[in-house]
């Protein structure tokens, strides 16, 4: 897609308020322009059909159709370049990596939109649709529809490299009890050591396992095992409270994603 040219969007969602909420972050975007939206997957055919969009943001669970079936009456030759927007857990979406663009867990913060839409742009910049129809092909042909499984190619770091007093060491992932965010560097927070590097939270995030660890703010991840329990303070704030005592900042944009994994813990 030439650079110069404007990103054609659609918005599919049975929910109004998931629609808006897309709706008002594509519009605070330069260079996109959205074509249309729909309320449901017959109508998502539709849209597809007439506006031939760059981009479509297409929930998953929809009455009737569903977003997987969108996509197989489209036809995985002749499907835009897809995000998927779903209810999903992190668990649950993982082998939707080889058949879209990026996927969205609702409720997601505008960071991650940004970096959704941002993976989108240049993919389409650099015309790499057609590897990602074939995997879409496959997936089909294998009648995914709600996947259960992590990709299994799919590799997370198991150790991280540090620097500690002049050496560079190397620590287990599976020791780190949490990560803070502190200016461009990462705090490693590991038993009573901790360990400052430089990398984005964002970087970490999409690294780690998501079965092991969870992004609970903008600026915490933690290890889930370690996780007791979830305090809800007055004015929507919450905490998380981790075996030993510790106690973090949950935001609330993210406090749902870990409502649901505890409530799916032992």
């Amino acid at each position: 897609m030439p650079a110069d040219r404007l990103l054609r969007v659609l918005v599919v969602d049975d929910e109004p308020l998931g629609r808006v909420r897309v709706e008002d972050l594509l519009r605070r975007e330069e260079g996109v322009e959205i074509v249309g939206t729909a309320a449901d997957g017959a109508a998502a055919v539709d849209a597809i059909r007439t506006h031939r969009p760059d981009l479509v943001f297409l929930d998953v669970q929809m009455p009737g159709k569903t977003g997987l079936d969108v996509v197989r009456e489209i036809g995985a030759d002749a499907m835009p370049a897809t995000i998927f927007v779903t209810a999903y857990d992190q668990y649950a979406i993982q082998a939707f990596d080889v058949a879209a663009v990026d996927y969205l867990v609702k409720p997601f913060d505008d960071e991650r939109f940004e970096q959704a839409l941002q993976r989108a742009r240049r993919l389409l910049a650099l015309e790499g649709m057609g590897r990602l129809h074939e995997q879409l092909l496959a997936v089909l042909e294998g009648g995914v529809t709600a996947p259960a499984k992590p990709v299994p190619d799919r590799r997370y770091l198991e150790r991280i490299a540090v620097e500690s007093r002049g050496s560079v060491e190397s620590v287990a992932v599976s020791e780190i009890e949490y990560i803070v965010a502190s200016g461009p560097y990462a705090r490693l927070q590991v038993g009573s050591r901790r360990y400052v590097i430089r990398e984005t939270m964002q970087t970490l995030e999409e690294q780690l396992d998501p079965r092991r660890f969870l992004r609970i703010h903008r600026s915490v991840i933690v290890r889930l095992d370690l996780v007791e329990a979830l305090h809800r303070g007055q004015g929507g704030d919450s905490e998380v409270r981790l075996k030993g005592g510790v106690r973090l900042r949950v935001s609330r944009s993210r406090r749902e994603a870990l409502e649901r994994w505890l409530g799916k813990s032992p």
